[in-house]
């Protein structure tokens, strides 16, 4: 058997439904096959290697996964062994994610920001035998703490710059090891194939840690019936034709680039590009102008920010051409939540300016091209789906979590009302508890927390996920997200408050990049703010505001009353009791490297409330 060429097909795969998974596709890599025999020489991944994007194509894809299983078996990991990837997005890490769950093993990722004592953690935790390392510098974290790793038989390095005279047994490069699998390959042909089908639908495929939000690193088992149920269903959710262009810049380590980013444009034959990094993401996005995009909340403020901030510079006519389009945008969007025809000049205007203003806006965007923008990952203002929408850019949400493999709702393609995270996705069944908290039941579940069976029992407890989060139904039958359920402020005066709702506002500001509200057991809710140092930096230069770092610039007069005319602005759309009465700026730019913010740009609550006590205890004298 060759390294493309899957069991005997028995019908499309590509025209099924989560109901109809064909005969021949038992696990996960029978999908990663079936796909690389359809697809072959079409292009299946771009890397950038000195400024230029370099193709991968389908039938390349499969036989690096096949040759890098091979090592994998000939170093002697067996079925159920542990693989991990500390690394960027790249080529490799998907080869190495593929060839892991060929062989029969686990693969798990850690994020490149993790410090050397999170690395060894989840090196430990997860009992990894080989681990995959970008760098020099990705490889120093993980020799630091190798000795309290017992199971770690091996360390690849990616790039083998700076290393040419490092000698160490237990180390070895990229090229090394594929010509060890090329090698294992000669000496036992299809030997990898004959493992991959070995696999049965409820073997462990991957580890995917959880984001640490409300305490210590948790690795949820996720089982190949997960990862091909999850494809199937969620396929009908999105508009992803074969060989659509995407852009990977989320770490692969999240579940929610991992599903969507690598497992759909498997199953969809997509073109994934790997952005260079965080910092080229813009430029990215506008080389590539890929047709389907998923960001976290974060991004998308940014994108927003960025448009609305470089708009102000322009010349009057500009600015009035601009506000002119974008307004009738605005009322389309609401005549459509309203379920109303919007206004003949509306529909005029829009048509119109489409064609001479947002498409260049787009195109500046990087979202010329895109037919479906997907956020998820955490709470978005609805404000901001709409800015999208008014582009003429369709925006879907998603609500999900690490345990159900990423999704559990999602938006239909045409709603219009933002705010709501949608309905089940098919096969998936999702309610609410007595006390209000979302549960679901499905293939989609993951198998089990890693050496946490007390945490395990209770996140299924009953046969249920508890998700943690507190939800309501619409009349429509959508689901909305009300917060998490430890999350919910209960104020002194015993008024109930979801502090999400009035930062997921305050996000949408463009100088104000995160927030969280404070105010349980207190007498009134106050905030710390996050700004955002580029569009805050630009507007104290246009106003002769004089600063010489970030601390200074954030408590400068201007800055501050700048950040309280944003939050005045936020209070008016709130209840007296739900509204902001004091707030101070966090005096430091956060980075995913500091402990207070996630991997995936989400501040920990428990950490900012620890770290800035002091500030918060400021603001209740």
């Amino acid at each position: 058997m060759t390294a493309t060429t899957p069991a005997t097909k028995q019908t499309d795969f590509d025209d099924l439904s989560w109901k109809e998974t064909p005969p021949f596709i038992r696990n996960f890599s029978d999908l990663f096959l079936a796909r690389a025999h359809k697809s072959g020489d079409r292009p299946a991944l771009f890397e950038k290697r000195l400024g230029l994007w370099e193709q991968v194509t389908w039938r390349s894809y499969a036989e690096r996964a096949a040759t890098i299983g091979h090592a994998l078996m000939a170093l002697g990991l067996a079925k159920g062994d542990v693989v991990s990837v500390l690394a960027q997005n790249c080529v490799d890490w998907v080869a190495v994610d593929m060839g892991t769950l060929g062989m029969g093993g686990v693969c798990s990722g850690i994020y490149t920001t993790d410090a050397p004592a999170q690395a060894e953690y989840l090196l430990r935790d997860s009992r990894t035998r080989v681990v995959f390392v970008e760098d020099e510098e990705q490889l120093d974290k993980v020799l630091l703490g190798r000795e309290r790793c017992p199971d770690l038989i091996r360390i690849v390095v990616l790039d083998m710059k700076g290393l040419s005279h490092f000698s160490d047994p237990a180390v070895m490069g990229m090229e090394a090891l594929l010509d060890l699998g090329r090698s294992h390959a000669a000496a036992h042909p299809g030997a990898w194939h004959e493992a991959a089908a070995r696999q049965s639908p409820d073997d462990p495929a991957i580890i995917v840690y959880t984001s640490g939000t409300t305490g210590p690193a948790k690795g949820a088992l996720v089982t190949h019936r997960s990862l091909t149920f999850i494809c199937y269903s969620v396929r009908q959710c999105f508009d992803r034709p074969e060989g659509d262009a995407l852009l990977s810049f989320l770490p692969l380590c999240h579940m929610a680039e991992r599903i969507v980013g690598s497992y759909l444009s498997i199953m969809c034959g997509n073109v994934v590009y790997f952005a260079e990094s965080m910092e080229t993401v813009p430029e990215n996005l506008r080389e590539v102008q890929p047709h389907f995009v998923l960001a976290v909340p974060r991004i998308w403020e940014k994108l927003s920010s960025q448009v609305t901030v470089a708009l102000k510079d322009g010349v009057p006519l500009q600015r009035w051409l601009h506000a002119t389009v974008l307004a009738a945008g605005q009322r389309r969007v609401l005549a459509a939540e309203g379920g109303r025809q919007p206004a003949f000049a509306d529909r005029l205007v829009f048509a119109v300016g489409e064609r001479l203003i947002l498409r260049n806006l787009k195109r500046m965007m990087g979202l010329s091209r895109a037919h479906s923008l997907l956020t998820g990952a955490a709470p978005i203002s609805p404000d901001l789906i709409r800015w999208f929408r008014a582009l003429g850019l369709r925006m879907q949400e998603a609500y999900g979590q690490t345990e159900s493999t990423c999704f559990l709702t999602v938006t239909p393609k045409e709603y219009p009302r933002p705010g709501v995270v949608g309905k089940a996705i098919p096969g998936c069944e999702v309610r609410l508890s007595e006390e209000g908290e979302i549960v679901a039941r499905g293939d989609n579940v993951f198998l089990e927390y890693l050496n946490k069976r007390d945490k395990t029992e209770e996140a299924k407890a009953g046969g249920w996920l508890h998700t943690g989060d507190v939800g309501r139904f619409d009349e429509h039958g959508m689901l909305k997200i009300v917060d998490r359920l430890k999350d919910i402020i209960i104020t002194a005066g015993g008024k109930n408050i979801t502090p999400s709702e009035i930062e997921n506002q305050l996000k949408f500001s463009a100088y104000i990049t995160d927030a969280v509200v404070i105010g349980d057991a207190k007498p009134y809710l106050t905030c710390l703010i996050m700004i955002d140092h580029e569009n805050v930096a630009k507007f104290a230069q246009e106003k002769n505001v004089p600063f010489s770092n970030f601390a200074s610039l954030t408590r400068a007069s201007e800055i501050v009353k700048l950040i309280g005319e944003e939050v005045e602005r936020v209070n008016a759309l709130f209840a007296r009791v739900e509204q902001i009465k004091q707030f101070r700026i966090i005096d430091r730019v956060l980075t995913p490297e500091d402990e207070e913010i996630t991997p995936t740009m989400k501040l920990k609550r428990k950490f900012v409330h620890q770290k800035f006590a002091t500030l918060i205890e400021e603001m209740y004298r």
